[in-house]
């Protein structure tokens, strides 16, 4: 019987033969946290140790909170620059960088073949470049910080094959969020999720990063899309070392095998306050909401805001609405100025913001009321995410929520496609 991508990676990492369900030792490739590093400081430093055991594996990007909206904010950053000089952490990223998922894939630090652990729960989106990428607790990063050492379990993995062709108007967030909807959020708890098939080939290094970065709200320990001529073409002048690709074996053994043709998936929405509560846009066509977000590390790309803006070219944005639009990063920041998106958005009535995470995590930049409805393109939706707990969120494609925004209610996105 053959070995699934991640028998063979963590069996590699382990040195030994493994298969689902083993628990293994093993030391990481990389280790990502952002502003949550001041609280990991503070466990590191209750550890005893002086020195983190490989200061180069350490990446650390300040995105959450950017620039400091507090005091209380502004000090943690302060903790963590002082940390970063006294540890010599050289793979350090401040607030004007972007968020910490884009950042890591665009410095090359997301490779096939890598071992990525991170505090941050969508760092399963560098399975999109082959990697094995999972998100750990803060404790768990102050100690391999301490030891470059931890213990994880093999998962099994669910294969998610997938054949067809995207209908226009539709992307890679209708698509898993009708894989979430369908097969519900505690799905893939502790597994792998591998996407395979002629459309998994298709989809774009960006589109990938969606399927994979929620892939986390399957409850999945990690996401993983099998590496072609996309993934190293991305990879040219980035990557930051050697790597090596690992693949299924066509005989491994999977969990289960679910098949999709996303020539039939619509555009979808996911309504409060869960990310599985899916429907298709028809559903909710006409809802009316108060603010809507374009960006986040699942869809503030640059094919995200390319499509967003299609979608206001030449039109204002309802006047009972409210756009923010944040960009991934500097570098899709400048690429979408250089192509003119910004010059759509500002004119269509948006508010841009520096890249960083903004109102997805509810603590600056946009939150919301008691009351108050977002349609967002992030990843969560959870009561009280965005700021009240007594406001909503709803999860769509950037396409569905800048069209959505132009009529100031839910609409389906194919109208103006």
């Amino acid at each position: 019987m053959g070995k699934t991508f991640s028998e063979k990676l963590l069996g590699a990492k382990a040195d030994r033969e493994v298969q689902a369900g083993d628990v293994v030792t093993v030391s990481p490739d990389f280790i990502l946290s952002h502003d949550n590093s001041a609280a990991i400081i503070k466990k590191f430093q209750q550890i005893g140790v002086k020195k983190v055991r490989v200061p180069h594996k350490i990446v650390i990007v300040l995105d959450h909170v950017v620039p400091a909206s507090s005091e209380k904010y502004a000090l943690n950053h302060k903790i963590i620059r002082e940390f970063v000089g006294e540890q010599k952490i050289n793979n350090f990223f401040d607030i004007s960088t972007g968020i910490c998922h884009q950042v890591f894939s665009e410095k090359g630090f997301a490779m096939p073949g890598k071992l990525i652990l991170g505090a941050d729960s969508h760092t399963t989106s560098y399975g999109a470049f082959g990697a094995f990428s999972a998100g750990i607790g803060r404790s768990e990063v102050a100690s391999l910080w301490a030891t470059d050492e931890i213990w994880l379990k093999v998962p099994e993995t669910l294969k998610i094959e997938m054949e067809g062709k995207l209908s226009n108007g539709v992307f890679a967030k209708d698509v898993i969020l009708k894989i979430i909807g369908d097969q519900g959020a505690d799905r893939a708890n502790y597994k792998a999720v591998e996407f395979a098939g002629k459309a998994a080939q298709e989809f774009s290094i960006a589109s990938r990063l969606v399927l994979s970065n929620m892939a986390a709200e399957m409850g999945a320990k990690n996401g993983y899309f099998p590496p072609d001529n996309k993934t190293t073409g991305y990879l040219k002048n980035r990557a930051q070392q050697p790597y090596e690709i690992v693949s299924s074996d066509s005989d491994a053994n999977y969990e289960s095998i679910l098949r999709y043709d996303v020539s039939s998936v619509v555009p979808q929405v996911a309504s409060p306050h869960t990310v599985d509560n899916v429907r298709p846009v028809a559903e909710v066509e006409g809802l009316k909401f108060h603010q809507a977000l374009i960006g986040t590390c699942t869809n503030g790309r640059l094919e995200d805001l390319e499509a967003a803006s299609r979608m206001l070219k030449g039109k204002k944005v309802d006047p009972s609405v409210r756009v923010l639009v944040i960009p991934a990063s500097r570098e899709v920041y400048l690429q979408a100025m250089r192509k003119g998106i910004m010059e759509v958005f500002s004119e269509a009535g948006c508010v841009i913001l520096n890249p960083g995470c903004g109102p997805c995590l509810g603590a600056h930049q946009g939150i919301l009321a008691p009351g108050e409805i977002a349609l967002s393109t992030a990843n969560r939706n959870f009561r009280g995410r965005m700021g009240s707990r007594d406001s909503e969120i709803y999860l769509a494609s950037p396409a569905t929520v800048a069209a959505s925004a132009v009529e100031g209610k839910i609409t389906d996105p194919r109208k103006y496609s």
